[in-house]
């Protein structure tokens, strides 16, 4: 039954994430789900991790850190001239048993952390409305924050299909999305709401101050993904500058004693992109639980995905009143998004 569950998983990843995306990851995944020997071999994965992003990372780690295999000409990341005409299933299966402990090391201790830095392009419209609306400074608390390179939306600048850019002009980091369906509140962009402060949380977290670290988070990225690493990239060097407060332990658990330090005269913003897909129910219906219980103290906004569909959601509490609305779809890398905000 595990087995035939993994080779679904990839079914599904290779059809609902890699689709348009990466070819490369897509014909694997095809491929992988019907092969024995990888399929098993994912079965040394660590529990509770998306297992067919974590072994392409162990893979594409090992090709970043130069490992010599004829794998290297399918990945645009490694080479300028990518094969496109041959299977790479063949190839691929054959470095996976070539480098089998290796492989088998970082499915052990990896863990999924993509911290895709484009996801703040719909953040900020989102933070921007609540700011509109609040009239405050913000305290953020993220969940799930790995690097907290997301917590930094206000330090970016963004760009949505326009003339205009907005966020911070001085940033490394320029941002560019496309509103898919419905039309952002560009007045509430024109100014970039202030932070009192921001606050991650992680089971494990990663240093960008460390390489190690920064090697890591790179291997998540897709190899045809040439955009998101230069992003990456560029988010490093602004972290670095002025690196956000990172806390390790469960955001869940921990929640309720955080928001109990933050400024009562700013907007209490607890959100989480894409990682409530690693938590079972339990944990999912317990950090709803303890959001209601944050908002029976202060007002809060909770915005989210991943919790029981793909769209981007934000729940809120003001003076006592509970809310709730679909902002809309989101592409999971942040090249674009839905903005029906206010609609429903």
């Amino acid at each position: 039954m595990k087995i035939q569950r993994l080779a679904e998983r990839f079914i599904d990843f290779a059809r609902e994430e890699c689709e348009g995306s990466s070819d490369l990851y897509k014909q694997l995944s095809l491929q992988i789900a019907e092969d024995a020997y990888v399929l098993h071999l994912c079965l040394k994965a660590k529990e509770g991790q998306p297992v067919p992003n974590l072994l392409f990372a162990a893979v594409h780690d090992l090709l970043l850190r130069g490992t010599d295999h004829e794998l290297r000409s399918f990945y645009p990341s490694v080479t300028d001239k990518p094969e496109k005409e041959r299977n790479p299933f063949p190839i691929f299966k054959a470095f996976c048993m070539e480098n089998e402990e290796a492989v088998i090391h970082r499915l052990q201790t990896k863990r999924v952390q993509t911290n895709e830095v484009r996801r703040c392009a719909y953040l900020y419209p989102v933070f921007c409305s609540i700011h509109q609306q609040t009239e405050k400074p913000l305290s953020l608390i993220e969940i799930g924050t790995s690097a907290g390179l997301q917590l930094l939306w206000d330090q970016y600048s963004y760009s949505y299909g326009d003339d205009g850019s907005y966020g911070n002009p001085d940033s490394f980091v320029h941002l560019t999305s496309k509103v898919r369906k419905g039309e952002l509140p560009l007045d509430a962009l024109e100014q970039i709401p202030p932070v009192k402060e921001r606050i991650g949380i992680d089971l494990h977290v990663s240093d960008l101050t460390k390489e190690e670290d920064v090697h890591c988070l790179k291997a998540l990225i897709w190899p045809e993904h040439e955009e998101r690493r230069k992003n990456f990239e560029t988010a490093v060097q602004q972290l670095r500058l002025h690196p956000p407060v990172l806390k390790e332990g469960d955001g869940v658990t921990m929640l309720p004693e955080i928001a109990d330090g933050i400024p009562e005269d700013t907007t209490l913003c607890i959100f989480h992109t894409h990682v409530a897909n690693q938590m079972p129910e339990s944990i999912k219906d317990d950090l709803l639980r303890q959001v209601a219980r944050i908002g029976e103290k202060r007002d809060v906004y909770h915005i989210y995905n991943n919790m029981n569909d793909r769209k981007l959601h934000m729940d809120s509490v003001v003076s006592g009143r509970f809310k709730t609305k679909t902002i809309g779809d989101t592409d999971g890398h942040g090249r674009w998004f839905d903005w029906e905000f206010g609609l429903h």
